[in-house]
C-alpha cells in the first residue's frame, strides 16, 4: 500500500508548491479539496492544511471537518490552516491592521519542538496574511514568534498537531525545507517514493486496470505524452496505438519531425492531417476560451473517428499532468483556462480515459522519463500548449497568421539552440499580436504585424519568471524575424512573470 500525506486545499496559490516540496523529499502526497479528506484511509500518514484567500470569518470561507484527523494523525496547518484550527478551538483571530506580507525572522524558538528541530533563531520566513492569531486556545502552546507576530508557530499539547502563520513552502522561507522534513519525519514516512518506484507501481496498476483491452493514446510529441506512451507500452505492449493529430497549429515542420522521432521507439503511431478541419472550425473566432474549446472538441472528434477505425479500442490515454487539472478548475470553482485533455469524453464514444501522469508535476515527469530511458530530445523539449499556436495567435486564426507565427517562432527557437540558450529557459515561444504598427522598410512605409517573444524560467509551470536573455541575442533575433518573415515589422519582448501574468497570452 502506497503511504501518503494529504494536503487539504483551501484555495491558496501555493498549495501546489507544498505538494512539490513534499515530493522532492521522496514522499508521496495528494492534494484534495478542503472537504474531501479520505477518512478511514489507513495509508494516510499525515495531513497539511493549506493557506486560503479567505478569512476564517468570511461567510464563504472553506471549512474542514477537523475531527477526521486532528489528534489522530500528525497535522500541520499553514497560514489559514493554522488560523482555522485556532479559531475552531476557541482562539481569537483578528485582522492584522496592516497586512503582514514579506520577510520576517523567527525568534523565541522552542528548541525541543519536533517541528522546529535544527532551526535557529533569526531564520527568515515569508508572511502573507491579512489576519493574525491574537489569542491561542487552551492547550495551544507558542513554539516560535517574530517581531510582529507573537503566535508565529504553535503546538497543541498532547497531539502531533502544529500551526504556522508563515509559508514554509516558498523559497523565501530559508528553513522551510527543514521544517517540512521534520514534519515528514514525525509522520513516520519511509521517503522511498522515487521515479523507479513510481514506474513499478504505475505499470502494475495499468496492467490491472487495462487487462487485455486496447488503448489509443493522444500523442503530442512532448515529454508528457511520450512518457505516458512508454509507461503504457511497458504495461500493455502492442495493445497500445498512438495517434498524432496535425491540427494546423503545430510549430514549423513539427508533424513530420515528431513522426520520424517515434519511428525507432517501437510504438505504433498513426498520423492524422486535420489542418483544414481545424481552420474551418476556428474561422472568425476571437474569444480565447471559445478557441480552446473548439480545438479541444476538434481533437475529440478526430479521435472518435480514428478510434472507430481501430478494432476493439476501449480506452483513450492522455498525457494529462497535475497542472492541467489544477488550472482547469480551481478549488474556488473558477476556471483559469480549459485544457482539451481535461474533462472527459462524449458519452457516445463509449471510451474510458486513462491518465498515467495525472498526479505528476512537469519536473517529476522528466525524472520518470529519464528513468525509463526516454531520449533527451523528448525530455528536454520545451512544454507546448495543447491548443498549440491557437493560444499564441491573439484574435482570429487564419492559415496566413499561422504561417507568419510558425516562421517567427522557428527563428526564435533555433536561435536559442544555436546560442546555447535553449536549455537555460523552461519554455519559449512567439506570440502574434492583434495589432499592426507603422514601420519603414527600404523607402516604403509599412503597416504590419507585431510579434512578441516570451521566454520563462520555471520548474513546473505553476510559477515562472521572465528569462533575462542577452540584449545582443534579442537584437539579432528581432532583426532576423523582421527581415525574413513577410508581414512582421516589429518585435517586442515580454518581461512579465507568473503570477500575475500567465505563461501563455491566452
Amino acid at each position: 500500500m502506497q503511504e501518503k500525506l494529504i494536503i487539504l486545499d483551501f484555495g491558496s496559490q501555493t498549495t501546489q508548491l507544498i505538494g512539490r516540496r513534499v515530493r522532492e523529499m521522496n514522499t508521496y502526497c495528494e492534494i484534495v479539496p478542503y472537504n474531501k479528506f479520505p477518512a478511514g484511509d489507513v495509508s494516510v500518514k499525515g495531513v497539511i492544511l493549506s493557506g486560503s484567500p479567505f478569512s476564517v470569518y468570511d461567510a464563504a470561507s472553506f471549512r474542514a471537518t477537523l475531527s477526521d484527523f486532528r489528534g489522530k494523525i500528525p497535522t500541520l496547518g499553514i497560514c489559514y490552516g493554522a488560523q482555522l484550527m485556532a479559531h475552531e478551538a476557541g482562539g481569537r483571530v483578528e485582522p492584522a491592521g496592516l497586512r503582514e506580507y514579506g520577510r520576517a525572522n523567527l525568534q523565541n524558538i522552542d528548541g525541543s519542538d519536533e517541528l522546529l528541530r535544527g532551526i535557529a533563531g533569526g531564520s527568515q520566513v515569508w508572511m502573507s496574511h491579512g489576519d493574525t492569531i491574537t489569542a491561542l486556545p487552551q492547550s495551544f502552546r507558542v513554539v516560535a514568534s517574530t517581531k510582529e507576530v507573537a503566535n508565529a508557530a504553535y503546538k497543541i499539547d498532547g497531539e502531533q498537531t502544529w500551526g504556522v502563520q508563515f509559508h514554509p513552502e516558498v523559497f523565501h522561507t530559508e528553513d522551510g525545507p527543514a521544517l517540512l522534513q521534520n514534519f515528514i519525519r514525525v509522520c513516520g514516512c519511509r521517503q522511498d517514493w522515487t521515479p523507479a518506484s513510481f514506474i513499478d507501481a504505475t505499470v502494475a496498476s495499468l496492467k490491472q486496470q487495462l487487462g487485455s483491452d486496447r488503448v489509443a493514446l493522444a500523442l503530442s510529441g512532448g515529454v508528457d505524452s511520450s512518457v505516458a506512451a512508454m509507461l503504457l507500452s511497458k504495461a500493455i505492449g502492442k495493445n497500445l496505438t498512438c495517434i498524432f493529430v496535425d491540427n494546423g497549429l503545430l510549430r514549423k515542420d513539427e508533424f513530420e519531425a515528431v513522426l520520424e522521432s517515434y519511428a525507432n521507439m517501437g510504438l505504433s503511431v498513426t498520423g492524422v492531417n486535420a489542418k483544414e478541419r481545424f481552420y474551418a472550425g476556428l474561422k472568425g473566432v476571437t474569444e480565447p476560451e471559445k478557441k480552446r474549446k473548439i480545438i479541444g472538441k476538434g481533437f475529440i472528434d478526430v479521435f472518435e473517428e480514428e478510434a472507430h477505425k481501430l478494432q476493439g479500442i476501449r480506452w483513450l490515454a492522455q498525457g494529462t499532468i497535475y497542472p492541467d487539472i489544477i488550472e482547469s478548475l480551481s478549488i474556488t470553482g473558477a476556471t483559469i483556462k480549459s485544457h482539451h485533455n481535461v474533462g472527459g469524453l462524449p458519452d457516445k464514444m463509449n471510451l474510458k480515459v486513462v491518465e498515467p501522469l495525472r498526479l505528476l508535476f512537469k519536473d517529476e515527469v522528466r525524472r520518470v522519463g529519464r528513468e525509463l530511458g526516454l531520449a533527451e530530445e523528448f525530455i528536454s523539449r520545451h512544454p507546448f500548449p495543447g491548443p498549440g499556436l491557437g493560444v499564441r495567435i491573439l484574435g482570429d486564426i487564419t492559415p496566413e497568421k499561422v504561417r507568419m507565427l510558425q516562421e517567427a517562432d522557428h527563428i526564435f527557437i533555433q536561435g536559442l539552440r544555436t546560442d546555447g540558450l535553449y536549455h537555460t529557459v523552461w519554455q519559449a515561444g512567439a506570440i502574434l499580436l492583434p495589432v499592426q504598427s507603422v514601420g519603414v522598410m527600404g523607402d516604403e512605409r509599412t503597416y504590419e504585424n507585431v510579434v512578441a517573444l516570451r521566454a520563462v524560467l520555471s520548474t513546473d509551470g505553476m510559477t515562472a519568471d521572465w528569462a533575462p536573455l542577452p540584449y545582443p541575442f534579442l537584437a539579432r533575433i528581432s532583426n532576423e524575424i523582421i527581415s525574413k518573415v513577410k508581414g512582421v515589422n516589429r518585435v517586442v519582448y515580454d518581461i512579465s512573470s507568473k503570477p500575475p501574468a500567465t505563461i501563455e497570452w491566452e
